[in-house]
């Protein structure tokens, strides 16, 4: 289950004997764990006695006596398991041997997780998407719970942002939600733990209620992807004044050229496509999911794209491939930058 289902069910349901923690979103996966350390131990102190860990592919003989073993100076045995490959998928051309040499090396702990006692908990934490054809798998998510902690992506952003408002008693205005949305966007993979601390930090930098575009751009604009949206926000509008002018304040403030030029390929494939989408029928939120994007900023995408000539967009892609040649080789300077975003914001069809 998502982490959403999951902690509605821990505060509905109570605490289960078994757990297994899994995916590559590690936010998730600590808030997931905290929460259920929380529920357990009610002091430092009975953490610190009834706690018990295991790292790596532990002998399955000795969790399952650990497990059996009653506790002497805590109210129950709390076992952290993490990184066993127990719930990996097996190789391709051996998986179905490999599988049951494991299921075999694996049955006696999975006697002892099918009838737990009543004084231990196990909670199994793995970095990876488990196989849920394995029978210890099925086993933890029939007796116990499975958290699926997947990485989030822009378009998949948003619970994670109404919860985290909602914890802070905070809201963001329309054109704070606009600006994170499309900031968020530029983001390749998304830092929970970084946009958590952020978002605490805005809390305590704005003082009313409701969250303004200004502040929000106060705290993000010094994460680089960040502050190319407004670039490529500029050259949506095809206003090339004010994209020259945020092209050359980021390159003064060190700006590696790199990212500006990743970032601004990027958007203009993303361009291209929305227009080739839209002249197929796709429009508005649907460009959503082919685009891989928040439905707010596919809309927004999709009507930036038709102001721009596909011929416009071809040209500018090249610019843009000679333009990474160019720099990377120390044959031009951020001049083919330039070159590339007035292209953009000033050529029409040929």
């Amino acid at each position: 289950m998502k982490y959403g289902e999951f902690m509605v069910r821990l505060r509905k349901d109570g605490l289960r004997h078994i757990y297994l923690l899994a995916g590559e979103e590690h936010y998730y996966i600590e808030k997931a764990l905290e929460a259920l350390l929380g529920g357990l131990f009610q002091t430092v102190q009975e953490r610190q006695d009834g706690l018990q860990k295991f790292q790596g592919d532990v002998d399955p003989a000795v969790l399952a006596g650990s497990i059996e073993q009653a506790p002497f100076f805590a109210p129950q045995n709390v076992i952290l398991v993490q990184d066993v490959p127990w719930f990996r998928s097996g190789r391709k051309g051996s998986e179905g041997k490999e599988k049951e040499d494991k299921d075999k090396r694996l049955s006696g702990i999975m006697q002892v997780l099918a009838d737990m006692p009543p004084y231990s908990y196990v909670i199994f934490v793995v970095n990876y998407n488990v196989d849920k054809r394995r029978k210890l798998t099925k086993l933890v998510e029939k007796n116990g719970q499975l958290l699926e902690a997947e990485p989030l992506r822009p378009w998949t952003i948003n619970e994670w942002l109404q919860g985290k408002l909602q914890a802070l008693n905070k809201e963001l205005d329309r054109d704070a939600y606009a600006y994170f949305s499309g900031a968020v966007s530029m983001m390749q993979q998304i830092s929970l733990s970084y946009l958590d601390k952020e978002f605490d930090k805005l809390a305590m930098f704005s003082r009313d209620r409701r969250i303004t575009k200004a502040e929000l751009v106060e705290v993000f604009a010094g994460v680089p992807e960040v502050s190319v949206f407004a670039l490529l926000d500029a050259i949506s509008a095809r206003d090339a004044k004010k994209a020259l002018l945020i092209l050359h304040r980021q390159l003064a403030d060190g700006i590696y050229f790199t990212v500006i030029l990743s970032l601004l390929t990027r958007h203009v494939r993303q361009l291209w496509q929305a227009r080739i989408l839209q002249q197929q029928g796709v429009r508005g939120k649907a460009l959503a999911k082919p685009l891989e994007l928040n439905p707010f900023i596919a809309e927004r995408l999709g009507r930036a794209a038709m102001q721009f000539p596909e011929t416009v967009l071809k040209k500018a892609m090249l610019q843009l491939i000679d333009a990474d040649y160019y720099l990377k080789t120390g044959q031009a300077g951020e001049e083919v930058l330039e070159e590339a975003v007035i292209g953009l914001c000033c050529n029409q069809a040929d």
